[in-house]
């Protein structure tokens, strides 16, 4: 049986330099492609999916880049439409030890940026899918994109396809009010939810917790003042992350359904290769629990197992199958596998 999924988001050309090296120093970059739900698609790709990537990208050599890039990772690219004046960019100032990663965007008057909603037929696209998942990347891009993602996840409602948002919140594309007001509208229409404390205290203007809770007790405080506005979200995650050094990280993910939150272990990650992509891991790992019908325990474990797999590997995509996943949670990290 088919097991389709569609994403809709914007796909970028992301510039890299090598480790030590500032941006307005360096005379090299290395070049990957990817962003929020195209990285995703990659993902679910990898785990046996149908995975089709709804964007849109320029008909020049970077576009023809984005569709072998997809392409080569399994991706369906039937829903990629070519047109407009360019593919965003962004650099990527690699960061080590105390200083962190940068990013600069350069992505204004994309062709994905200007794409309109006549342009999309999402009767078609959402024929025999499973699950839809767009981000708030996408909704902050544009007026008219935000109209695209609402009429997308309302039409998934109508169709019977699950759906899945991404808060993804980026204090440079635009303000905590212009996301809030954006972000609100969709929610009624959202299966599955990945969002954060930040995300329920800032941009859907949950009183902070009380004080003297734990971490988890704090989240699942959240958690449950979001179901009780949209009773309709049935599943919301997360990861803790303690950051060391920009090469040393400890990840925990949670899963919050049915009223509990569930948790999987600490993974000590130490080096970190390339963080860009690790939330979007995490979130196809959640997703990929989901449609397999996993025991809520089992997702988180996969989900943060995934994310922490991707931060050993260069570029925004995660690679690992899932029997590779599996493989790495039963022998734990760093044993020769024979």
């Amino acid at each position: 049986m088919m097991k389709k999924i569609v994403t809709l988001g914007e796909i970028m050309l992301r510039l890299s330099t090598d480790i030590g090296q500032r941006l307005s120093q360096t005379n090299t970059l290395q070049m990957h492609y990817g962003g929020g739900e195209a990285n995703v698609a990659v993902s679910l790709a990898h785990f046996g999916y149908d995975a089709y990537f709804v964007s849109k990208v320029p008909n020049n050599p970077l576009g023809t880049g984005v569709e072998r890039h997809l392409k080569s990772q399994g991706v369906h690219t039937t829903y990629l439409l070519k047109g407009g004046g360019r593919l965003g960019t962004y650099y990527l100032e690699s960061g080590v030890g105390e200083r962190s990663a940068q990013v600069t965007y350069d992505r204004k008057y994309s062709s994905f940026s200007q794409l309109e909603a006549g342009e999309l037929d999402f009767e078609e696209i959402f024929r025999d899918a499973l699950l839809f998942h767009v981000s708030g990347i996408t909704l902050a891009l544009s007026a008219p994109l935000r109209e695209v993602a609402l009429s997308a996840v309302q039409k998934a409602k109508e169709l019977g396809v699950k759906t899945s948002f991404d808060f993804n919140y980026r204090a440079t594309l635009w303000t905590q009010k212009e996301a809030s007001e954006a972000i609100k509208p969709l929610l009624p229409y959202i299966d599955i939810c990945s969002c954060g404390e930040l995300d329920a205290r800032y941009l859907l203007g949950i009183e902070q917790a009380p004080e003297g809770l734990s971490g988890a007790e704090k989240l699942t405080y959240y958690y449950d003042k979001i179901k009780e506005m949209y009773p309709n979200i049935e599943y919301m995650s997360s990861t803790f992350r303690t950051v060391h050094s920009a090469s040393s990280n400890v990840l925990i993910g949670n899963l919050f359904v049915d009223g509990e939150l569930y948790q999987s272990k600490e993974h000590h990650i130490n080096p970190i290769v390339d963080r860009v992509g690790g939330g979007d891991a995490f979130a196809s790992g959640v997703l990929y629990g989901i449609l397999e019908d996993l025991p809520p325990q089992e997702t988180i474990t996969f989900a943060t197992a995934a994310s922490a797999l991707k931060h050993t590997v260069h570029g925004d995509c995660n690679v690992f199958s899932v029997t590779e996943i599996n493989k790495f949670i039963e022998n734990g990290s760093g044993k020769i596998a024979r």
